[in-house]
This record gives C-alpha cells, structure tokens and sequence, in this order.
C-alpha cells in the first residue's frame, strides 16, 4: 500500500510539473546578467530579451559582484520554475569554480544549462608606441627584458589575466601582471602608455583598435576574426593556443525538462533571427545556436582548462 502510495504522489508530482511546463509562462521572466549595465553580457542579454517570443516580458536584472559570482549564485538558489534565468559566462560558470573554494554554488549540480549562445575571440594587444608588431616580436621583447614588461588584467583570475599566464607559460616568458578593477580602467591605461600589453575579448575594445588607439597582434581562437580581418592567429604561433570567452543561459538545478526544452528551442530559434543574427556578429560574437548538451560538454572542457592553468602558474583568489 504504501509503495502504491509513493507512486501515485510520483505521478501526481509529475503531472503537475507537465501542466506547469504547457501554460509557462504565465508571469514575466527575469534574466540575470551577473554584470553592471553596458558591458558585452548585458548587450547580448538585452538584444535577445527583446526578440524572445515567450508570450511575457523577458526583464533583464543587473545584479553585478564577485566576478560575476553573485548574480549566478542568486540564480542558484532560484525556484525550479523557470521564471529566473542566468546569461552566464567564463567567469561565474569556469574560472570562479575553480579559483574559489568558498563559492556558495556548484556550476553543474546547481545549474542546468539550456543554450550555448556565442564565443567570442579574446585579442592580443600593445600600445601603438611599443615596437612590436608580431607575436615573435612581443616574445623578444619580453626575453630581453624579463620580468620587467607590466601587462594589464581585468583582476586576479579573470580570463585577462588566464590568457596571459597561458601565454607566457607557452612562449617561455616572465612579464610583470598589474591587475586591475575592471576591464574599463586597464584599457585606459593601456592607451596611455601605463602598460604595456595586454589580452581582451574582442568586442571591448574593437572601437580602440580601429581607431588607432590600439594595436592588435593576434586572436585566440582557431580561425581568424570576422571583425579583425588581417589580424593572425595566435595559435599560428603558438599551435594549440585556443582561448574564447563565450555564453550561455542557465536555470536553477531541478528545472522541469519540459521547461528547459521550450526555452531551449526559443532561444535557438531568436539566436537564427537575422537582426539578432547581424548584431550580435557586428559585436564581435560567433552565433554558436547550441543546446543545453553542448553547453554542458562545454562545462566539463573549460573546468579542466582552467583548474590546469591555475595550478600551473600558482594562481591564488584574493
């Protein structure tokens, strides 16, 4: 009797979780981007809120701290229902795991991933005074000078700073790390001469590059950028050198399938919209369209990537 019991409440559960998943939504949606307004995850957030076709607004909330580990955390400890959705990225989802031990969240067991949105290329770059204009020659420079090149990062730990450590650990090199608050601050004083050189995702920057601002050596991933034609692969150099940020929306653990599966669909299908297409291209971004699977087999690569450069260079959170 009392297996019967158990059961009918099993089956009964699940019916509910399907009606639920038929009439979702019935509220609007929220959707976190774990970053202050204006940067490259709020943009790519705001473009698809507008082109989603759910039947409810999709609202997107700033909730930027701890390297972005502060918005995924509030989507972690979310309803299972689909109402609360993370824009996550590297950060909170790759690197954050594997830097700290004291994250109140675990990227696979809390989360369950729903599309592969884009990746982005991350850019090598110099003042425009520094006379370098190869990956070769950014090498000499800084054997001739070990230890006394400053290159820029967006914080202990952020992608700026992995690349770079990634860099030096393949080219055999020493430069002086000068970590920064932020993105925002290090390009400044890039521009000015501060520093010297340094790693950015593409899109930041691009503006800087095409105005002379900048000068850009290489790109990161596997084929050359759409947005810097010219520019060579740092991997032509370097074989093997393969470093993209990327992003992709996540729910709270435990979300019904039937839910993550419509959301997955809708945003494979706005992602193909040609207008969403062409903005998020001309930003920098490869469209990947991918499913949940594909975001978690993502997961699992970059959880290795990271946890092997950090242990490699030493790399501790502060």
């Amino acid at each position: 009797m009392r297996a019967m019991r158990l059961l009918l409440l099993c089956l009964l559960v699940a019916a509910a979780q399907i009606a639920s998943a038929q009439t979702y939504p019935t509220k609007p949606v929220r959707l976190l981007a774990p970053y202050p307004p204006g940067g490259p995850v709020d943009a790519i957030a705001r473009i698809l809120a507008q082109h989603l076709s759910l039947g409810q607004n999709v609202v997107v909330e700033n909730r930027s701290g701890a390297g972005g580990s502060l918005g995924a955390e509030v989507v972690a400890r979310s309803a299972p229902d689909g109402y609360t959705m993370l824009i996550g990225n590297t950060g909170p989802m790759t690197v954050n795991p594997v830097l700290r031990k004291d994250l109140p969240y675990d990227p696979k067991r809390d989360f369950a991933p729903v599309s592969w949105l884009t990746s982005s290329q991350m850019v090598l770059m110099v003042h425009p005074s520094l006379p370098v204009r190869s990956v070769k020659e950014v090498v000499a420079l800084a054997r001739a000078n070990p230890g006394a090149v400053n290159y820029g990062s967006a914080g202990i730990g952020n992608l700026t700073h992995l690349g770079m450590e990634l860099f030096q650990s393949m080219a055999k090199v020493k430069m002086n790390h000068i970590p920064y608050k932020g993105v925002a601050p290090a390009y400044v004083d890039l521009m000015s001469g501060q520093i010297a050189v340094m790693f950015g995702n593409v899109s930041g920057p691009l503006a800087y590059i095409r105005a002379g601002r900048l000068r850009a050596i290489a790109v990161t991933s596997s084929k050359p950028s759409p947005v810097l034609p010219g520019v060579p692969k740092l991997e032509d150099s370097y074989p093997g050198f393969n470093l993209v940020t990327w992003m992709g929306i996540f729910l709270p653990g435990g979300t019904p399938e039937a839910i993550r599966s419509r959301l997955q669909g809708e945003f494979i299908r706005t992602l193909q919209v040609k207008e969403v297409n062409e903005r998020l291209v001309a930003l920098g971004n490869d469209v990947i369209a991918g499913s949940g699977a594909d975001l978690a087999a993502l997961l699992d690569r970059e959880l290795t990537l990271y946890a092997k450069i950090i242990k490699s260079a030493g790399i501790k959170a502060q």
